[in-house]
């Protein structure tokens, strides 16, 4: 993984190897700027300076998305971010009733409110919060990284040629791409199983549901993914013959094949929204298909993760990608907390404290410098707790703080035995 490198005047340059930065901070020119990503900055501003173009490449998911910096056909950064829009939604559908709960109980004076209009193009916050993430490491991204544009999956799949292939000819989908868009689309539909045996990791063949050779199309209502044994045992059979001592199994079947994907809907809509948010920036934008990401990545022999289908986007992908030594940094967006004072039980009531009276949360949430979230280094000289702990704090009015690391929880440590090594953003690292 390459080392990002800002000037002194806070211009992004270019990476830089991890062993040309150890030199750069043991002589003193560099200093650590930010740690995730990490980023040095010079002591002294060059003039100047000639950088070479980056693309930022971006495959938006449900609930991880895939971020790569491609430098020419050198990957020089990739992580996976990801989402927490169930939470979101969660918490949502918590709030809501306990609301309600407090309503028939006439405690809450607050009258319900109903037909409110939502402006044009309003997405709900469990799917607009996987936008604003991924805006903000673009933005992040930029700040160290002279990114001179950006790739992003617009969408899933190609839904028109899928529904539709004869839509004006066979012509309409020859070519390169020709069966990835359709096999992606029923990987995704069938949970990459065996539509009739269930079976999982073997190799799957599209099947025609109603035979070809008895007037089926090729529509994908009409298609599935079977095994080997179950493509050739059925044959071409109608499915109802072929499953006529298993009415349950082709109820699911019949029900599954004409149902669409629900999940790639919500998310092409995402796309589509932060494919607006991306123009705004003011860079030059390239979209492509999921087909023509997997294309590629098969083309490439890259193995299927979600930082490598982002390095695969759009047709700029090169023939050849340099991908020795990448290690994706691993981000998962936790939020910054709530603004409730007064946290509640499972039942929608308020916690109450041993005077009975309702437990407050305090309004102050930096203590000592240090607040709630912040990734600290604490060097304790004796106790049980004695020696070097890096982790997450948690901070107390008193100043004895909790820090949760990699492998346990410490609790009662002085503020003065910690120091801060990554303030409170948001997001965790791995």
């Amino acid at each position: 993984m390459r080392v990002f490198v800002i000037n002194q005047n806070l211009h992004s340059l270019d990476t830089c190897h991890p062993a040309k930065a150890r030199k750069l901070l043991s002589s003193g020119k560099a200093a650590v700027w930010k740690r995730y990503p990490y980023t040095i900055i010079l002591k002294h501003e060059l003039k100047q300076v000639k950088t070479h173009d980056h693309r930022l490449k971006i495959d938006p998911g449900a609930k991880t998305t895939g971020l790569t910096i491609l430098e020419g056909n050198r990957v020089i950064f990739a992580a996976e971010l990801t989402h927490r829009g169930s939470a979101i939604g969660n918490a949502l559908a918590t709030r809501g009733a306990i609301r309600r709960n407090r309503r028939n109980r006439k405690t809450r004076y607050r009258k319900c409110r109903f037909n409110r209009s939502k402006p044009a193009g309003w997405l709900p916050p469990s799917l607009m919060s996987r936008v604003h993430n991924i805006l903000t490491w673009v933005k992040r991204l930029r700040r160290v990284c002279p990114i001179t544009a950006i790739s992003q999956e617009l969408v899933r799949f190609d839904t028109q040629k899928i529904q539709n292939p004869e839509i004006s000819g066979v012509e309409y989908q020859q070519g390169t791409l020709l069966g990835y868009e359709v096999r992606e689309f029923l990987l995704e539909k069938w949970n990459r199983n065996c539509a009739y045996c269930g079976a999982t990791n073997v190799r799957l063949e599209v099947e025609h549901i109603h035979p070809r050779s008895k007037g089926g199309s090729n529509r994908v209502s009409n298609l599935a993914l079977a095994c080997n044994p179950c493509n050739e045992a059925k044959g071409n059979r109608d499915i109802k013959d072929f499953l006529v001592d298993k009415p349950n199994l082709l109820e699911r079947i019949l029900k599954q094949a004409k149902s669409p994907l629900r999940d790639a809907a919500a998310v092409n809509s995402t796309r589509w929204r932060l494919f607006e948010e991306l123009k705004a920036i003011g860079l030059p934008v390239e979209v492509g298909t999921g087909g023509r990401t997997k294309f590629n990545r098969t083309r490439l022999g890259l193995a299927k993760t979600h930082y490598w289908d982002a390095a695969s986007v759009g047709e700029s992908t090169p023939e050849y990608l340099k991908v020795d030594g990448i290690r994706p940094l691993l981000i998962k967006a936790t939020g910054h907390g709530h603004r409730r004072m007064c946290n509640i039980n499972k039942f929608g009531f308020p916690q109450i404290n041993k005077r009975g009276k309702q437990a407050l949360r305090s309004k102050q949430k930096v203590i000592r410098g240090f607040q709630t979230g912040d990734l600290v280094r604490a060097i304790v000289p004796k106790g049980k707790n004695a020696g070097t702990h890096v982790g997450r704090v948690t901070v107390r009015a008193t100043g004895q703080f909790d820090i949760t690391t990699a492998t346990r929880k410490l609790q009662i440590i002085n503020w003065k035995y910690c120091s801060p090594i990554h303030k409170q953003d948001g997001y965790t690292y791995a």
